[in-house]
């Protein structure tokens, strides 16, 4: 569903820029209707990516609550994150965040963590 989403804001990012690049012409050429009818379209393709956008990031939000919601969370020690298979198989629901992915940016992590039902 996020990729359906990312899609079609790049799909409108790139109808603007084409918008975009076809406003100078008509600048030039002295259309105030042509003028008119393409920055409505301009701002109609803005809102929608806004809407998109604001969209993504409330998903984001739910599965950040979701696992803030879990009772046991903590860092994930250099060893076990070499060994990560391991400790996936030992600690059943174990949910890793990286904090360079964008829902370990959205949730402020500084350091891989884990959270799970269970202390692991």
């Amino acid at each position: 569903m996020k990729e359906q989403e990312k899609a079609e804001i790049k799909r409108l990012s790139d109808q603007l820029d084409a918008l975009n690049r076809k406003e100078p012409q008509l600048l030039e050429a002295g259309d105030a209707e042509k003028l008119g009818a393409l920055l409505k379209e301009k701002e109609a393709l803005v809102t929608e990516i806004e809407r998109l956008r604001d969209k993504l990031d409330d998903k984001l939000s739910k599965e950040a609550q979701k696992l803030m919601d879990l009772p046991f969370s903590r860092e994930i020690t250099r060893k076990e994150q070499a060994d990560m298979g391991t400790l996936k198989k030992s600690v059943r629901g174990l949910v890793v965040v990286h904090p360079m992915t964008a829902l370990g940016r959205e949730m402020g992590l500084k350091v891989m963590t884990g959270f799970a039902k269970k202390p692991f």
